[in-house]
C-alpha cells in the first residue's frame, strides 16, 4: 500500500492539449511540483490544417487558455522537430505566453526563423539552440535530447529527469539504420536508459495498427532513381517539403540521370535553405528556379514540387489544373507522389491525381511503387523500443483513437503493468506511482481565419457550413412609422435554385411569404422591429423549405421611415 500523500507533496504530471485522439496539433505539457504550485514545460506547439468541415479555415491551432492562466509558471518551450504539426503554432501562440524561452536543435531553429521571416521581419524570440545529445536544466527538469529517426533532420526524443524519476517523451520516430540525413536512432543511449531505470514512456502511436517494421528511406532512394532514370519525358516529384532526405534522393537521382533539377514551390526553397545552412544538404546543390522549366528539353528535367496533399494553392494542384505560370506538363510525362495521403486529404489528393490522369500524364503513388516510407513506428519497432527502455508506465500519444488503443493493448501484452489511456485535456499523474488520470483541463481549437485568430465555437465557420448546404436569402423591407409597406420587398437569393419544380421563381415565393407575414401582423405590433424581422425570417425559410426541401439562412434588413 502506498503511503498517504500530503497535498503539498510534489508530483510529475503529463497533460496533452493536442495530438492525443487526433492527428496533428501536437502540444504536450509536463508539470512538476505540488498541485498548487506546478512549473510547466511545454513540448511542441503544432498546427493542423482545415478541411471540408472548416470552410475558409487554413490553419487550426490548439486552445491554450489553460496555459495562459499558468503563464507565470511556464519554464520553457521545447521543440522536438520542425514539422508543422509540432512547431507550426509557435508564431501565433508564443506571444500569448510572455517571454518564454524556446529550445530547439539547429535545424529546427533555422526552420522556425525562416518561417517567421516569411511574414515580415522575424519576431525577436528568445531562442536557445540545443545540440542533439546535450543536456539542459529547464526549471525543475533535467532535459536530454536523444537522436531518433524520422522524415526530417534532427528529430529528438526527450529524456525528462525529475527528483521523482525519469520519463521518456519519444517525439515522432521510427527505426531506420540508414535515414540518409540525421543519425539513426540512438540505440545505445536508449538501452542505457532502460538499465538506469525508466518510469514512463510517452510514445508515438501513429502506426500502432500496422505489423512489422517500416522500410528504410534508403529503399525509397533506390526506387526514385530507377523511376527517374527510366522516364522517357519530364518527371515531376511531389513530396513533403520538410523531408530533406527525400529532397536529397530526388536531387541525386536527377544528377545520375543527367537531368536538371527544378524546384517549384516556396516551401521547398525554405527547407533547402535551412538544410544547407545546417549541413544536411550540399551548399552547392545544383537546382534551377521554376522559371527555367519551359526552356529545358522534356528528357532533361526533374521538377521537385510542393503540393503532395492536394493543397489548392500549392504547386502540384496548380500544375494539374493548368494554372501554374511557369510549369506545364504534357501527355506522357510522369508525376511521382512520393508521400502518404494524410487522413482527411484523400479527396483533395484524388482530384489532383485524376486531373493529371485525364491529361494522360502517368501518376505513380505508394500504391504501385515503393516511393514513400512512413516516419512513424510500426508494431515491431514499438516492441523494440519497449524492450530497450523497460518502462513501468506507458502513455500512448500522437494518434487517433484507434491508434492509441492499439498501442495501449500492445503495451499491456508486452507486460507493462500501468497503461494510461489519456486524451486531450486529461491530466495524468505519472509520479509518484501509481500512474492515473487525476484531473482534466480545458482544451479546444483556435482557427486562423485570414489574419485573425478566433475560437472554434464563435460560430462563423458553422454559418459557412450552413451557407454551403442551403445558401442564403436576404430580404430588404421598408415600412412607414404606421407599419405600412412603402415598397415591394426586395429579395436576393444566393446559392439557391432559380425556380421550384413547377417553374415558379423562388424569389417570388419568398416575396409572397414576406408580404403575407407583414399583413398577418397587427399594425401596432409592427412597431416592434425585432418581432417583424423574426417573423419574416421564419416565414421565408418555411416557404423556401416547402418549395425546395431545404431551409436557407435568411437575413432581414428593416428600414422604418
Amino acid at each position: 500500500m502506498s503511503a498517504k500523500r500530503n497535498r503539498n507533496d510534489p508530483e510529475l504530471v503529463f497533460v496533452p492539449l493536442g495530438g492525443v485522439g487526433e492527428i496533428g496539433m501536437n502540444l504536450y505539457l509536463y508539470g512538476y511540483g505540488p498541485p498548487s504550485d506546478r512549473e510547466w514545460l511545454i513540448v511542441d506547439m503544432g498546427i493542423t490544417f482545415g478541411g471540408d468541415y472548416e470552410p475558409g479555415i487554413d490553419v487550426i491551432l490548439p486552445d491554450i487558455s489553460f496555459l495562459e492562466g499558468e503563464r507565470q509558471n511556464i519554464v520553457g518551450l521545447l521543440l522536438t522537430h520542425a514539422h508543422e504539426d509540432h512547431f507550426g503554432a509557435v508564431a501565433d501562440l508564443w506571444p500569448r505566453l510572455g517571454d518564454v524561452t524556446i529550445y530547439a536543435t539547429p535545424f529546427t531553429a533555422a526552420m522556425l526563423s525562416l518561417k517567421l521571416s516569411e511574414n515580415g521581419p522575424s519576431k525577436n524570440l528568445p531562442l536557445e539552440i540545443v545540440a542533439m545529445g546535450s543536456h539542459r536544466t529547464i526549471g525543475p527538469f533535467e532535459i536530454e535530447l536523444v537522436s531518433m529517426s524520422h522524415s526530417i533532420p534532427e528529430p529528438s526524443a526527450v529524456i525528462i529527469k525529475t527528483p521523482l524519476g525519469t520519463v521518456l517523451h519519444s517525439g515522432d520516430w521510427k527505426l531506420d539504420a540508414n535515414p540518409l540525413t540525421s543519425a539513426p536512432t540512438d540505440e545505445p543511449r536508449l538501452r542505457a536508459l532502460g538499465e538506469e531505470g525508466l518510469a514512463a514512456l510517452i510514445c508515438d502511436s501513429t502506426n500502432a495498427v500496422r505489423e512489422g517494421v517500416s522500410p528504410s528511406e534508403a529503399d525509397v532512394a533506390v526506387t526514385l532513381a530507377r523511376l527517374i532514370r527510366e522516364a522517357p519525358q519530364r518527371v515531376a516529384v511531389t513530396t513533403f517539403a520538410s523531408n530533406v532526405a527525400r529532397i536529397r534522393s530526388v536531387a541525386d537521382a536527377a544528377t545520375a540521370a543527367r537531368r536538371e533539377l527544378v524546384v517549384v514551390g516556396r516551401a521547398m526553397y525554405r527547407v533547402i535553405e535551412a538544410a544547407q545552412a545546417t549541413g544536411y544538404l550540399d551548399p552547392d546543390l545544383p537546382f534551377l528556379e521554376e522559371t527555367a522549366f519551359d526552356r529545358l528539353r522534356p528528357s532533361n528535367v526533374v521538377a521537385l514540387c510542393t503540393g503532395s496533399q492536394g493543397e489548392a494553392r500549392a504547386a502540384m494542384s496548380r500544375i494539374a489544373a493548368g494554372e501554374h505560370p511557369n510549369v506545364e506538363l504534357d501527355p506522357g510525362d510522369r508525376v511521382i507522389f512520393s508521400s502518404r495521403t494524410i487522413p482527411g486529404n484523400e479527396k483533395a489528393v484524388g482530384r489532383v491525381q485524376n486531373a493529371l490522369a485525364d491529361k494522360t500524364i502517368e501518376v505513380i503513388t505508394d500504391q504501385n511503387a515503393a516511393v514513400h516510407v512512413s516516419g512513424h513506428p510500426r508494431r515491431g519497432e514499438l516492441k523494440q523500443l519497449y524492450a530497450w527502455t523497460k518502462p513501468r508506465i506507458a502513455v500512448p500519444m500522437h494518434g487517433e483513437g484507434r491508434h492509441l488503443e492499439a498501442h495501449a493493448k500492445l503495451a499491456e501484452r508486452l507486460g507493462i503493468k500501468q497503461v494510461v489511456r489519456a486524451r486531450n485535456g486529461t491530466m495524468v499523474r505519472l509520479l509518484p506511482e501509481p500512474a492515473k488520470i487525476i484531473d482534466d483541463v480545458p482544451v479546444g481549437r483556435i482557427y486562423r481565419d485570414g489574419a485573425i485568430l478566433t475560437r472554434a465555437d464563435e460560430g462563423q465557420v458553422r454559418d459557412r457550413r450552413k451557407l454551403s448546404f442551403a445558401g442564403t436569402v436576404a430580404v430588404s423591407l421598408v415600412l412607414s412609422h404606421k407599419g405600412l409597406l412603402l415598397a415591394d420587398p426586395e429579395v436576393t437569393l444566393t446559392g439557391l435554385p432559380a425556380t421550384d419544380r413547377e417553374g415558379t421563381p423562388l424569389a417570388t415565393i419568398a416575396r409572397d411569404a414576406v408580404i403575407g407575414t407583414i399583413e398577418s401582423i397587427p399594425r401596432p405590433r409592427r412597431k416592434d422591429q425585432a418581432t417583424v424581422c423574426e417573423a419574416v425570417r421564419r416565414s421565408v425559410r418555411a416557404a423556401i423549405n416547402q418549395a425546395w426541401g431545404k431551409k436557407p439562412m435568411c437575413s432581414v434588413l428593416l428600414t422604418v421611415l
